[in-house]
């Protein structure tokens, strides 16, 4: 077999042990990680993903990489995931890693320049809406954008003050610290 192909054949004995043990670290610390590191995705959350299998990868194909350092750059990566995750609580911690939610819709009217700074077309709202059986705009009363993308759906018909919403249209009003100097974004 040409060595193009499958190089020196005495090294790969090293690579599947690098591999087979990173795997059961990070296993192992996402077992012991806050559950968020899988289940709900942000952005923090895709950053560790990528860094995490940036690091099993490197670590399992560099001759030069020892699984020590790469156990250590996973352990630190996931750590530093957990108290960036935990520190959300924190709401000036939760301003620098979340985006805020935003209002796409209000009482039947697109709010176009919403849309833009989110990236949603007006197609990919109607499309969302349709799917959640709202076939005119004047059966919403928002469309709220949420921090990780999701979009609410609150039909005109919906109680009056509902403590969620009303919590979601709060948070949508509050500008960034960033975009405090800009005025209110409509």
């Amino acid at each position: 077999m040409p060595a193009w192909l499958v190089g020196p054949i005495g090294p790969l004995a090293a690579v599947a042990a690098k591999a087979a043990l990173m795997y059961a670290t990070a296993l192992l610390g996402l077992r012991l990680a806050h559950r968020r590191t899988l289940a709900q995705w942000t952005a923090i959350d895709f950053a560790a993903a990528v860094a995490v299998g940036a690091v099993i990868g490197r670590t399992a194909v560099a001759g030069s990489q020892s699984y020590l350092v790469g156990a250590v750059a996973l352990a630190t990566l996931l750590a530093a995931h957990a108290v960036v995750t935990l520190g959300r609580g924190q709401r000036w911690v939760g301003k620098l890693v979340d985006h805020r939610v935003r209002v796409l819709v209000a009482h039947g009217e697109l709010r176009r320049r919403q849309l833009l700074v989110c990236g949603v077309t007006e197609h990919d709202l109607a499309a969302q809406l349709r799917q959640r059986g709202v076939f005119d705009l004047a059966e919403v009363r928002y469309v709220l954008y949420e921090a990780k993308g999701a979009l609410t759906v609150v039909r005109e018909d919906a109680p009056v003050g509902t403590p969620l919403v009303h919590e979601g249209l709060v948070a949508a009003a509050e500008p960034p610290e960033d975009d405090a100097a800009a005025g209110p974004a409509q």
